[in-house]
């Protein structure tokens, strides 16, 4: 699997270098020109949509933080680190999940309890994904009448859609990580540090009990889906700020079908290639010339350049503050029993 992501990710640069030369870089690097330095204003409305995942998030973990332990500031900045670690680092989109989850323990709120939040979280992303796609498809149907192009991509979602309701499901009604954890005994030979973390009955119960709060699900599912709305206008400003100003339905919509093009290709890493060909593909739909559809690209993914590097550089730097307070506390703990000896 390692090696066929390293191969889909090398196959998806080339492609997106390939779309580069064939529409001229020099082109494209005028059309970027053209906005300069006001394309800066991208990165504080990022903060937007992401500030309304972690409403959602935060809707699904109070019940297990009374205390309001995770506060919004600090979920916020953990949900930066996993979105950046998701999207800049070799992490499979799994890798972030796990950094967030031992972020917010840092909190003192029960693992199982912030590892069942996670996956809730996550399966709501996927279920407001499908609705999303579902949307921007109906939108560009409205206002292209282009059913062929458009048809294979509903195709291949309804395809999928068995899965996210395979694991509603399963999570619901199976105990999915206490056989987990029993699989991970098995194969260690008998309790290990491995099998302490999953804590797989205890997870499981906290799944369900998430499961048994509809209302709380249902409002985590709309901060989760407004975010999608409000997350679609970075398109529009892009391309406004490019000088391809494009209607709120234009952006939604293009926005939506690129996401589940990147979901239905999910073995490339970051989606490259896969996010050039979708823009240039639907953009055309809309009228987009290809240049404004790849510098659209491009200018996003130097905002998550700019805007996850130093989310990375602030949980390195936490962590190895960690590292140093609990080596200092060590050493202290050392020095004691040797004056006790």
């Amino acid at each position: 699997m390692k090696r066929l992501s390293y191969l889909a990710g090398l196959l998806g640069l080339a492609a997106a270098i390939a779309l580069v030369v064939h529409e001229g870089w020099s082109t494209i690097c005028s059309t970027i020109d053209h906005a300069g330095w006001t394309l800066l204003w991208l990165l504080p409305f990022h903060a937007l949509p992401l500030l309304l995942d972690v409403f959602g998030w935060r809707v699904l973990l109070a019940p297990r933080d009374p205390e309001r332990q995770a506060t919004i500031p600090i979920l916020f900045w953990i949900a930066a680190i996993r979105e950046a670690s998701n999207r800049l680092l070799p992490v499979a989109n799994i890798g972030g999940e796990i950094i967030g989850i031992r972020l917010v323990k840092w909190r003192g709120i029960n693992g199982a309890a912030v590892a069942a939040s996670v996956i809730i979280e996550v399966l709501l992303t996927l279920i407001n994904q499908y609705l999303f796609t579902a949307l921007g498809i109906v939108l560009l149907i409205e206002m292209t009448e282009n059913i062929g192009t458009l048809s294979s991509v509903l195709t291949a979602l309804i395809a999928s859609l068995p899965l996210p309701i395979f694991l509603i499901v399963l999570l619901r009604h199976g105990k999915v990580f206490t056989r987990l954890e029993s699989l991970a005994e098995k194969l260690l030979g008998g309790r290990s540090r491995l099998t302490e973390l999953i804590d797989g009955t205890r997870l499981d119960l906290e799944v369900r009990a998430l499961y048994a709060q509809p209302l709380r699900l249902l409002a985590a599912g709309a901060w989760q889906f407004l975010g999608f709305l409000v997350g679609s206008f970075e398109s529009w400003l892009a391309l406004r700020l490019l000088g391809y100003p494009i209607s709120v339905w234009d952006a939604i919509a293009i926005e939506a079908v690129t996401q589940a093009l990147r979901h239905i290709i999910f073995v490339v890493p970051a989606g490259l290639g896969v996010q050039e060909g979708g823009l240039v593909l639907f953009g055309h739909m809309i009228g987009l010339p290809a240049e404004a559809s790849i510098a659209l690209s491009l200018v996003k993914r130097m905002r998550e350049v700019a805007f996850g590097i130093p989310a990375l550089i602030s949980w390195q730097w936490a962590e190895a503050r960690r590292l140093r307070a609990g080596w200092r506390n060590g050493t202290s703990s050392g020095l004691s029993n040797t004056r006790d000896v």
